[in-house]
């Protein structure tokens, strides 16, 4: 059996404080075989830094998915390139730096990950992820692979519940990432590939998908755009699913949401 604890989007300061005060006594409950994390917002809400990276690494994350904002800190692209553990989403353009899926070995035990990023309300003319994932999975059919997680981060339900059903059986877990809301849809599904339309976020908690939400009433009250505010302390919340997948199967045997709130000062 391969442990996942699967981190939705740790987003900005607070999340990756909150991320860092839970890991350690979950890890040692849960006993995971890989954490993984979306760090679409990591930096500032917005994309990566190598100190942010870093910092999560020594919290206790091993692996690190994308979405459409990955690349919005310009001035770490070449992070992507580099050695860190970070994933960007496998549709984005082929000149794009990084890559978007690995084979992460474990104890002897291949685990696939892949990042994708939907095409529906985004803003940027992505690759369709379906014939993206379709792709992949060909050309690692014959790795012997003991796992497969796939991270959709897309803004539609029908998206993400269509993707879902596309590589329903061919996938170990289909979880999906962006919205920042944890949905109440945690299954597996009779062909052993388990599924969550969103996994939540990891931050602020007393605010709007993880923003000071003084600012973004304005904006719905006066159509005016007010800065996104992201507060460093105050009430946060962590966001995780945790997986058993059976490495002789690749199906899944259980998913578990995690919501766990804290205060950080």
């Amino acid at each position: 059996m391969i442990n996942v604890l699967f981190i939705g989007d740790i987003n900005g300061k607070i999340g990756r404080r909150a991320a860092a005060k839970i890991l350690p006594k979950l890890k040692s409950e849960l006993r995971p075989d890989l954490v993984i994390a979306n760090a679409d917002n990591l930096a500032h809400g917005n994309g990566v830094s190598k100190d942010t990276i870093e910092e999560m690494i020594t919290a206790g994350v091993g692996w690190f998915t994308g979405g459409d904002h990955c690349f919005g800190n310009t001035a770490h692209l070449g992070l992507y390139d580099s050695e860190l553990p970070l994933l960007r989403p496998a549709n984005y353009a082929a000149s794009a730096p990084g890559r978007g899926q690995v084979l992460v070995e474990i104890n002897g035990r291949k685990i696939l990950l892949i990042s994708l990023v939907g095409q529906v309300f985004m803003p940027l003319q992505f690759n369709n992820p379906f014939a993206e994932a379709d792709k992949i999975l060909s050309n690692l059919a014959s790795n012997n692979i003991s796992a497969i997680i796939v991270d959709i981060h897309a803004e539609a339900t029908s998206e993400k519940l269509a993707l879902f059903n596309y590589l329903d059986g061919r996938t170990s877990a289909i979880l999906g990432t962006h919205t920042h809301i944890m949905t109440a849809d945690a299954k597996i599904s009779t062909a052993g590939t388990a599924y969550i339309t969103d996994v939540g976020q990891t931050g602020f908690a007393d605010g709007v998908l993880g923003v000071e939400k003084q600012g973004i009433i304005k904006t719905f009250l006066t159509q005016i755009k007010y800065p996104h505010v992201l507060p460093e302390s105050g009430q946060a919340i962590f966001n995780a699913v945790f997986l058993k997948i059976d490495d002789k199967t690749k199906k899944t045997a259980a998913i578990k949401p995690i919501t766990k709130y804290l205060e950080i000062s």
